[in-house]
């Protein structure tokens, strides 16, 4: 079968999966419109957010009773005030600006994802696929499909794939003159960060692989029982649960993005229509390939793909402790081997950088709001709640939800589970709950409330050209429906 027979049958046959009864259809595309047009009119600019909520943690910080209880006096017998240690939590190294390292790790993922996409194989195949679908339906499924299955595999590479295929389908179908509904199709390229700590780049599970990670977060009573080989996947992430979950996910989100289109024209809202200009990616063949040029980048290149092969096969790497560092390494390499002139590459980096800005102010606010909850004991005490009114049944599901709400503040899976994950695992070995199920209760909730903060959709943002407020309403309505789907899990399992 040649490539454009196979794209007219994979296009025909999911119109058909668009053609259900218009009812429910009409139903649930009305409220994704509803929730969109209001909630979306209160949605801040995420700069924005982000300084509102480095003002209301202080504040919380204040005024909660109990904060800050374990701090003793000093020699001289004197207790620092709240707002002293708030401060100084704040500002410190291991506030404002501990995420440096992950800042740069970020904007590494945005202008190398970008320039990747910008290399004429590439662009040529994202193209490719972008032109199989045949309307904003079909789009939605193909993006939060892809989106969703690459965040089961690994969340950084997620965060460019989604927002590189929604950017694409969204030129293609304006191309060809096809209705288009684009703050749908960037909603749904956000989604690989509703199932990533359900995949194999979860942190909390993968974390707890290791003896020494493990006996670090594990209550005494159950060192013992796993100083051999840490907690394995196969009680976490391989676990019957989180099969249930996340694969349940990758065919609910898709689904739901089905029934969020609408249906009416006059509802559509194209990039054009929103003032996105997504013109083509220049070509970039103004720069002659002089032979030394030509060597160096291609050597350069083949070192970061050498590299990248070593760790995949090595005792120490696997995919499934691919990290950033790792994946801005091959996306680096591989778009110097496509580009084929570094100072080609350059330029596609320079047009990517300008996406960089809200990556570069708001993370460290950010992590200064990490530092705040956490030394005022904030995010323990959210936790403690949690427990306390909690039955060994219902346990996991309030710690889901605990987590839920502490991402909102915190939106930083390693960040949380090194403060919540041992509260979590003392009450479930005092609750008699599986330490495995215990892990995914915080991962869940983890990944969660990523469709309502939008700290991590800042690559896609920039990529898609879209603002918070055009995705919130939707990412909102698929986080409701996946909630259901996890909370089925945690309790039936």
């Amino acid at each position: 079968m040649t490539p454009a027979i196979i794209r007219h049958a994979w296009a025909s046959n999911l119109e058909a999966m668009t053609n259900t009864p218009r009812g429910p259809r009409t139903l649930v595309a009305g409220l994704g419109l509803l929730v969109t047009r209001t909630i979306g009119r209160w949605v801040p600019d995420p700069f924005i957010l982000a300084i509102g909520l480095t003002a209301l943690t202080a504040i919380l910080a204040l005024v909660i009773p109990g904060t800050f209880a374990e701090v003793a006096a000093d020699a001289d017998g004197i207790t620092p005030s709240k707002f002293t240690l708030l401060l100084e939590a704040w500002w410190g190294d291991d506030g404002l600006w501990k995420l440096l390292t992950f800042s740069m790790q970020m904007a590494m993922v945005l202008v190398t994802g970008y320039a990747l996409a910008a290399s004429p194989p590439i662009r040529k195949a994202i193209d490719g696929v972008a032109d199989f679908p045949r309307s904003t339906a079909s789009g939605a499924v193909l993006v939060s499909a892809v989106a969703v299955a690459t965040g089961l595999l690994n969340w950084g590479l997620a965060l460019v794939v989604g927002a590189l295929l929604a950017r694409a389908v969204g030129r293609s179908l304006e191309r060809r003159g096809i209705g288009c509904h684009y703050p749908l199709l960037a909603a749904a390229g956000y989604t690989g960060l509703l199932v990533w700590h359900g995949g194999f780049s979860g942190s909390a599970p993968l974390k707890m692989t290791t003896p020494q990670n493990a006996a670090d977060v594990l209550p005494d009573s159950l060192v013992a029982e796993y100083a051999a080989q840490g907690v394995p996947l196969s009680e976490t992430l391989l676990s019957p649960m989180n099969l249930f979950v996340s694969l349940g996910l990758l065919l609910i989100v898709p689904l739901v993005f089905l029934l969020l289109v609408p249906s009416r024209p006059e509802d559509l809202a194209s990039p054009s229509s929103l003032g996105i200009t997504l013109d083509e990616t220049p070509k970039l063949d103004g720069t002659p390939i002089r032979v030394m040029e030509l060597l160096l980048g291609m050597g350069l290149g083949l070192a970061l793909i050498i590299g990248f092969s070593a760790y995949i096969l090595g005792d120490e790497g696997g995919l499934g402790r691919l990290g950033l560092n790792q994946i801005n390494a091959v996306m680096l390499g591989l778009g110097l081997l496509l580009h084929g002139s570094p100072t080609r590459y350059l330029r596609a980096v320079e047009d990517a950088a300008r996406g960089c800005a809200g990556i570069l102010v708001q993370f460290p606010l950010y992590a200064g709001v990490m530092a705040m909850m956490a030394a005022s004991g904030m995010l323990a005490m959210f936790a403690a709640t949690a427990n306390s009114i909690s039955t060994p049944e219902t346990l996991p599901l309030f710690t889901a939800a605990s987590a839920a709400v502490v991402n909102i503040f915190v939106p930083s899976g390693g960040g949380q589970w090194a403060v919540q994950g041992p509260i979590a695992l003392v009450a479930g070995a005092d609750a008699g709950v599986p330490v495995g199920k215990m892990i995914m209760s915080v991962a869940y909730g983890d990944q969660l409330t990523n469709m309502l903060q939008p700290f991590w959709a800042l690559p896609l943002l920039a990529i898609t050209g879209v603002r918070a407020r055009d995705i919130v309403g939707y990412t909102a309505l698929v986080m409701l429906v996946a909630a259901v789907w996890i909370a089925i899990g945690l309790l039936v399992f």
